[in-house]
């Protein structure tokens, strides 16, 4: 955790991957950031992966640092209150408030329209399925994309060689959360210059067609077509996976010309590599393309230079000729034993968990050079947060706290 955000109090109502996650990245800048969760939680609290006693680990983990408090938001005083926090007023230490982060729908009692009536300053960030309006989540945008067309092995058989193949990482929901903190903070920069609030829309829909976009697939496909499949095949450039002699299977890639001298000299494949070269009248350390153009020709003779040599022999010399390459593994092989990525990691603290657990959390991917960083806490329980958030944001002492919970608006 860092405190580049102290003052900035975020209300959110969200749920599965964009909205909270956009949240978590706020509060491990810093700021406060209150969940307004349903009694008893809402649809993602019981989310998979779970613990053994059922616990959603994916909960605990898109939640670290956040308050909670549980409104009762099926019924017109629940909502009234809802819409009370996420228009509150600043803190009298100068908090910046007025900061409403969901994935609730357009229209309803927490939309923009209906909380700037309130405080004319509101900034909303609002994630969304379909710029339309029309839900969605990032499997079905993704589909919807092409992107899934593109993945796989263009050999797979007769039977699966037409079936897509959705990637198991949310791309988009993360590039959401990413997105929605980022125009958050940008629109409270201008909202300090000039007092305007803003309505800021994050359709998932659209984060994938812009990054189709910024990567030149969509004019791509616009001039050529769809590219095909290519399984592990770098587009483009030299890239594939490879088995040692020990079976360990490996990535190479060759980018640069300065990779690739390093790769061509490291398996001694120099006078095979001119000789293709020669074959074909291409300059495969100038032109990367070429290199792709032709790696049905290269990937013989670099599956043989890999396969004579153990993992223990090739890392080595691949990394004294400054190859960049890395070995596959396993998640449970990467979380128990490598340093770079979970064990030695600085980015993890060891913290007990909501469920009762106890292992390894990660804090902000940043890191701030020459700056400490903070603790890295824990998702709350729900609701752990209701009497101090009622208190402290709205001002209520503890008779009017006490007749919410008789009431059970609140928990």
């Amino acid at each position: 955790m860092f405190s580049l955000l102290p003052h900035l109090r975020v209300v959110e109502a969200a749920a599965f991957v964009a909205g909270p996650t956009g949240g978590l990245y706020l509060a491990q800048m810093g700021a406060t950031v209150i969940r307004i969760d349903q009694i008893g939680g809402g649809p993602d609290f019981r989310r998979w992966p779970l613990s053994d006693a059922g616990d959603s680990l994916y909960w605990e983990g898109l939640n670290k640092g956040k308050q909670s408090i549980q409104i009762d938001l099926a019924r017109p005083e629940g909502r009234e209150l809802a819409v009370e926090l996420a228009t509150a007023p600043n803190g009298p230490g100068g908090d910046d408030a007025g900061l409403f982060l969901t994935n609730f729908p357009v229209n309803g009692f927490l939309s923009h329209a209906a909380l700037a009536a309130r405080r004319p300053d509101m900034i909303t960030a609002r994630i969304m399925g379909w710029a339309d309006g029309k839900p969605a989540l990032d499997y079905t945008v993704n589909a919807a994309a092409g992107v899934p067309d593109m993945t796989g092995f263009p050999d797979s058989g007769p039977v699966e060689s037409d079936r897509p193949v959705n990637a198991v990482l949310p791309a988009w929901d993360l590039l959401g959360g990413a997105w929605a903190a980022f125009a958050m903070v940008s629109a409270l920069h201008r909202r300090k210059a000039t007092g305007e609030g803003a309505e800021i829309r994050v359709p998932l829909s659209d984060l994938a067609a812009t990054s189709l976009s910024h990567l030149g697939f969509a004019a791509e496909a616009m001039l050529h077509g769809d590219r095909g499949r290519l399984g592990n095949d770098l587009f483009g450039a030299f890239g594939r996976d490879f088995v040692t002699a020990c079976g360990a299977r490996i990535y190479l890639v060759a980018i640069t010309p300065k990779q690739w001298r390093g790769l061509v000299a490291a398996l001694a494949l120099g006078e095979a590599v001119a000789g293709v070269e020669a074959m074909v009248a291409a300059d495969f350390t100038a032109d990367e393309g070429a290199r792709f153009t032709h790696r049905g020709l290269l990937f013989p003779l670099f599956e043989a230079g890999i396969a004579a040599r153990t993992l223990a022999e090739l890392g080595p010399a691949l990394d004294g000729a400054g190859v960049t390459w890395g070995p596959y593994q396993t998640l449970a092989q990467a979380v128990q034993g490598d340093a770079r990525l979970f064990t030695a990691n600085p980015q993890f603290q060891t913290i007990t968990h909501p469920s009762g657990l106890t292992y390894p959390a990660a804090g902000p991917a940043a890191t701030l050079l020459g700056e400490a960083r903070g603790a890295v806490r824990a998702a709350p329980t729900l609701g752990a947060d209701t009497d101090a958030v009622l208190s402290e944001v709205l001002g209520l002492d503890s008779g009017a706290i006490g007749r919410l919970h008789d009431a059970g608006l609140v928990a």
